[in-house]
């Protein structure tokens, strides 16, 4: 305990005492010496002391009769009043007997003087050793406890080295130092108790087997008892170990995946407060020492005679039997030290092993240097004081230069000035300051002079004297100080020893500045165990590194790839990454994933398509998060730009869907930026792109076509339909690669260059003609010889062209028929397929090759467009893929001639046939996403409104509808308002009822107030003019448009003119007779009114307008459908209740029906009725239709 400390228990002696007593040692008489160390193994030097006899002001309770003190002393010495007792003994004894306050003085003194007893030490440092439990304290299992069971542990002590006496101080300035002190015991105490507990779950366990059990296996040898758990844990602990001592990383790791229940770093996870046995190797070469000796036993029997006996032997056997067990007691204590010392000298013994290795390899590296230089060499070994050279010994010891000088004063004379010193011995303090080239330059030389002084001081006064300059090589880092590295070898063995201490003591945001000493420390020391100590250390550098960091991490392992070769890198760069693959932190498992991709290059063939394949498809399947999995995707690709094992085929393509059907979108990214090019790639090497690749995703998608007769899966669809997107660049390199010209394309004079919208622009630079096939300007004369070749020599002998053009082609056209044209989403994605395909394969291509085969399908002839029957494919898909991805390719004049030619034909040919108009409408709605449509596809409406027929016209102003809502207002005042005023005066009747749709579109999406006002009074005409009075489509229409457009409508508008509107066909439609009529009507009235009740409507429209509309419709509906009567009668009901409350009515400003109906029987079929309802006409009749 040092002086400083307070001593609680008040116990230790002072100083003077101490040095008294160490006197009164020393002056012990020669035979008091020898009497003391007589007892020979009984009292170890390092523990041997004067008797020391218990307090006498403490009573102490007796062994039968006997003293404790005495009878310590009785069974080591035999009673002698001058025989000396070993402390060891004496605190074994006092912790016997549960004298603990009497043993924690004795350790309190020892400590303070400095001589500390283990075993106290490591009794009052175990709290289990003062637990409230019922188990028997660690010390003392084997001996039993007193009578009155284990101390009892205040809750608030921990131990004695916990006790914090700073925060009873009376400084009221420490508050927040006595809150961390507190914290800090808090923690402590809870960590002992887990301790404890974990002791006693070990204690536990090897409790198991009954105690018959044991019984029968200890009769019975040859029935083997079974193996417990915590047995079988430290074997396997010992096993891990071996195998990682010995290199057998992957089968290590694949024995840690097996015991995954075993933390096999931590010893304590075998069993806290176990010890833990010496490794596999030293138990097998101890196995045969400790088996006895073979001897030949005979049998002998002897007997005495008992009037030989003394008489007092009977009397004297009790006493005879208590010193045996003591003696017992003694020698399971000294069976104890001897196993310490075992270890220790098990311990010494493997440094000696060692140091004899360095001095064998500093003697080969000396026979290399000048004679002196060795015989300098061996008289620095032959000092007395010198200490045994470590790591070969190629080291500047700044330890040993005092030593050499003081041996060498012993020989100089008064007139030698000077002294030679061996490269071994300079001085640290000069030589650190010195610049690099000079340091260099000394180092060559072959010795170093230092000035001596002309003195007659004796040696060891010299040494004495430079022992007060204060240097330390005594610990572990001045060990390291005090010697300086001269060779490659030796640094790296040094910072091999220091960087493990250096690491953890870095600030997290600066330790990439270590990777450069880790590295180069990893790839050039010479023992397998510290460089994979510090490979370990790079990969666990940073707890979550960042992108930064990652990539410097990653850079230091391709260049350690590059330094050691593959052989190394598998031995020591990949079972890293195999630790890391499951880690906790997704920036640990991201570096996995980046750093398998970046060593792909670097690994032997066999292991890159083997195990780190099996490992990122792990992580591809398993991993959660998506960053991970992205970069899993990126690293497949590098993987697949160096795999050229053909049977990994299908497992690429297996991986490539699974990378496509990933639910994140980073993932799918990267699985067509850098997967898929270098997948198609390796096809193109194989020859299996046109032959399995392609094939296998057309055969895919033409599966699901079947299977989505009931509900196509879109999803799959455009993962199939992209992955064909991103192959289509490889597709055509590998055209121009296999085309007849290939051998003539060579690099001579000027070649155009190619133009900049020629291809489209691609998603990676994987996906660049150029990059495949080498270079811009070899791209470009392949471009110019493929032009040529299409325009003039034709295509004989072009088997890839062909089997483009004879059996993609026509597939694809078959499959783009058999998709719903109602689908946007497919239509979308096979327009832009087209589009892309026909880009990339040039206009040449695409005049000559892909739309001949359309217009033979479409059969777009002048004898077609009058025919009644119409034809079947126009209302396919087709058709907004041919419009919208091939006629779109290129906006030159003819290109937009085309494309107008073919939308006016197609609607003359729907509209004359009366077919759906499904596919025009699609068509309409691709094409009015892009702004620069919107005047062509005018153009197309323009000649619909003027054409003579009054179906197309019709068709015109459907159409309308569609492309009001892209097209900017300028336009629509120009253009579109102008149209539909032409329509809405036409003679035929249907055509003026078909603008109406569109009318109301603009009152949508329109703001212009003239242009607003003359929608507004068009519509007004349709109401209010009576040659529109009977008209029962046009009135359908009409109520039609405005629950659509009502809600979304302007305020006023909705207001002024749809209200009032509404409620005077709801009191017109009261008097209808025709019954149809009138449930039709109602049937709209009632979708309007539910649409509008969603709305602010003001007090006196409520008043005026929207509920004097909805009696008249629930008149209407008492007679054709009394449930929706019911709910009518609710609605008026609430409008009503939120009248009378006018305080609640002008806080909102306004009401919102819908919100209000809850609370009853009808509301609640109402709500669930309307979630029933659509527009179709047809369902709602089915709602109004009693339930029977």
């Amino acid at each position: 305990m040092a002086a400083g400390n307070v001593n609680p228990f008040n116990v230790s002696d002072s100083e003077e005492e101490e040095e008294q007593r160490q006197d009164e040692d020393t002056e012990r008489s020669p035979s008091d010496e020898a009497q003391g160390h007589s007892l020979g193994p009984f009292s170890p030097p390092a523990y041997s002391e004067p008797a020391v006899l218990l307090s006498s002001n403490r009573t102490s309770p007796s062994v039968d009769g006997i003293p404790a003190s005495a009878a310590a002393v009785a069974g080591i010495g035999g009673g002698g009043a001058e025989t000396r007792v070993s402390l060891d003994a004496i605190a074994a004894k006092l912790l016997q007997d549960q004298y603990i306050l009497t043993a924690l003085e004795l350790h309190t003194e020892l400590l303070e003087a400095g001589r500390e007893l283990p075993r106290l030490r490591d009794y009052f440092s175990n709290p289990g050793n003062f637990e409230r439990q019922s188990g028997t304290p660690p010390a003392c299992k084997e001996q039993g406890v007193g009578p009155g069971g284990p101390l009892n542990r205040a809750g608030s002590i921990s131990t004695l080295d916990s006790l914090d006496f700073a925060r009873y101080s009376d400084d009221g300035n420490r508050e927040s130092d006595e809150k961390v002190a507190v914290l800090e015991f808090e923690l402590r105490k809870a960590k002992e108790t887990i301790q404890a507990l974990r002791a006693n779950l070990t204690q536990a366990a090897e409790c198991e087997i009954p105690s018959q059990e044991r019984k029968n296996y200890k009769s019975s040898p040859e029935i083997q008892e079974p193996i417990r758990t915590l047995e079988k844990r430290a074997l396997n602990f010992l096993v891990n170990e071996y195998l990682l001592k010995n290199e057998y990383k992957l089968t290590s790791i694949t024995f840690s995946d097996e015991n995954d229940d075993q933390d096999f770093e931590l010893w304590d996870d075998v069993g806290l407060n176990i010890p833990k046995p010496p490794d596999l190797l030293q138990l097998y070469r101890n196995c045969g020492n400790s088996l006895p000796l073979h001897r030949d036993t005979v049998d002998v029997a002897v007997s005495v005679d008992l009037n030989d006996l003394p008489g007092d032997y009977f009397t004297q056997e009790p006493v005879q039997q208590t010193e045996a067990v003591q003696q017992q007691e003694v020698v399971q204590e000294l069976e104890y030290q001897i196993s310490l010392l075992n270890s220790e000298k098990q311990s010494l013994a493997e440094q000696i092993k060692k140091l004899q290795s360095d001095i064998q390899a500093l003697q080969r590296n000396v026979s290399s240097e000048p004679t002196s230089a060795v015989k300098l060499i061996q008289s620095k070994e032959d000092t007395p004081c010198g200490k045994p050279p470590l790591d070969n010994g190629q080291y500047l010891d700044i330890r040993g230069v005092t030593e050499m000088d003081s041996s060498s004063d012993a020989n100089t004379t008064k007139t030698s000035t000077t002294t030679t010193v061996t490269t071994d011995c300079t001085e640290s303090t000069t030589t650190a300051t010195q610049p690099y080239n000079k340091l260099k330059s000394q180092q060559g030389k072959t010795s170093v002079q230092f000035d001596q002084p002309n003195r007659k001081l004796s040696p060891v006064f010299h040494q004495a004297l430079l022992s007060f300059c204060r240097m330390s090589a005594d610990s572990r880092l001045g060990s390291e100080v005090s010697r300086i590295a001269d060779s490659e070898q030796s640094v790296m063995l040094m910072l091999g020893r220091c960087l493990p201490h250096i690491v953890p003591n870095v600030l997290l945001a600066k330790r990439e500045e270590l990777i450069p000493l880790i590295l180069c420390t990893a790839c050039l020391h010479p023992e397998p165990k510290e460089r994979d100590q510090l490979l370990h250390i790079l990969f666990n550098l940073i707890k979550r590194p960042d992108d930064e960091q990652r990539q410097m991490i990653l850079t230091g392992c391709v260049a350690f790839a590059r330094h050691v070769g593959p052989t190394r890198v598998e031995a020591e760069l990949l079972p890293q990454c195999w630790e890391q693959i499951n880690h906790k932190y997704p920036e640990r498992r991201l570096l996995v994933a980046e750093a398998c991709g970046a060593l792909a290059p670097y690994l032997p063939k066999e292991i890159r398509s083997s195990l780190v394949l099996s490992m990122l498809q792990q992580m591809l399947a398993e991993d959660k998060a998506d960053m991970v999995r992205e970069a899993v995707v990126k690293s497949l690709g590098i993987i697949m730009g160096y795999i050229d094992d053909p049977d990994k085929y299908s497992q690429g393509f297996e991986l490539m869907l699974l990378s496509l059907g990933d639910p994140s979108e980073r993932v799918v990214s990267a699985t067509h930026q850098v997967f898929i090019p270098a997948f198609a790639a390796w096809c193109t090497e194989l020859g299996n792109l046109q032959s399995q690749l392609i094939p296998s995703l057309l055969t895919r998608i033409e599966k699901l076509l079947k299977q989505g007769e009931y509900g196509l899966d879109e999803h799959k669809l455009h993962m199939y339909l992209s992955a064909l997107q991103s192959l289509i660049p490889s597709l055509f390199a590998v055209l121009l690669q296999n085309a007849p010209f290939t051998s003539r394309a060579k690099l001579q004079g000027d070649v155009p260059p190619i133009e900049v919208t020629r291809f489209p622009r691609p998603v990676s630079p994987l996906q660049d003609v150029a990059t495949i096939v080498g270079s811009r300007e070899q791209l470009a004369v392949l471009l110019q010889l493929y032009d040529h070749q299409l325009q003039h020599e034709g295509t004989t002998g072009w088997d890839s062209l062909l089997w483009v053009v004879n059996q993609f082609l026509p597939q694809l056209i078959d499959i783009v028929g058999r998709i719903n044209v109602a689908s946007s989403t497919c239509v979308h994605e096979f327009s832009r397929f087209f589009w892309r395909l026909c880009r990339t394969f040039g206009k040449i291509f695409t005049n000559t090759k892909v739309k001949p085969q359309f217009q033979e399908i479409l059969r777009l002839s002048e004898e077609n467009v009058d025919a009644s029957a119409g034809n079947d494919i126009l209302t396919k898909a087709t058709v907004p893929i041919y419009a919208t991805g091939v006629l779109t390719c290129y906006n030159q004049e003819e290109d937009r001639k085309l494309l107008i030619g073919f939308l006016e034909d197609v609607m003359t040919t729907l509209s004359l046939s009366h077919a759906p108009l499904d596919s025009l409408k699609a068509s309409f709605v691709e094409l009015g996403a892009n702004p620069a449509y919107h005047e062509l596809l005018l153009t197309v409406l323009w000649y619909g409104v003027v054409h003579t027929s009054a179906l197309v016209r019709c068709t015109a102003a459907r159409m309308f509808e569609l492309l009001v809502k892209g097209v900017n207002e300028t336009l629509v005042a120009q253009r579109v308002v102008p149209a539909l005023i032409t329509l809405s005066s036409d003679p035929e009747i249907s055509v003026r009822i078909s603008t109406i749709p569109a009318f109301g579109t603009i009152m949508e999406t329109v703001t212009q107030k003239e242009l607003l006002e003359r929608v507004k009074m068009q519509l007004a005409s349709f109401l209010e003019d009576p040659q529109y009075q009977d008209q029962h489509s046009l009135h359908m229409e009409i109520i039609k448009t405005f629950g659509r457009v009502g809600p979304n409508a302007e305020p006023r508008f909705r207001d002024e003119f749809v209200l009032p509107h509404l409620h005077k066909l709801a009191l017109c439609n009261n008097q209808q007779t025709v019954e149809s009529k009138r449930i039709d009507i109602a049937t709209q009235l009632f979708e309007a009114y539910s649409a509008l009740s969603c709305c602010f409507i003001s007090e006196e429209l409520m008043v005026n307008h929207f509920l004097p509309g909805l009696r008249c419709l629930r008149t209407d509906m008492e007679q054709l459908s009394p449930e929706h009567e019911v709910i009518l009668s609710s609605m008026i009901k609430e409008c009503e209740i939120k009248m009378e409350n006018k305080g609640i009515g002008e806080a909102q400003g306004s009401i919102s029906i819908a919100a209000s109906l809850v609370g009853e029987d009808a509301k609640t079929k109402f709500l669930s009725k309307m979630g029933q309802l659509t527009t179709s006409g047809a369902m709602l009749a089915n709602v109004f239709q009693r339930k029977k």
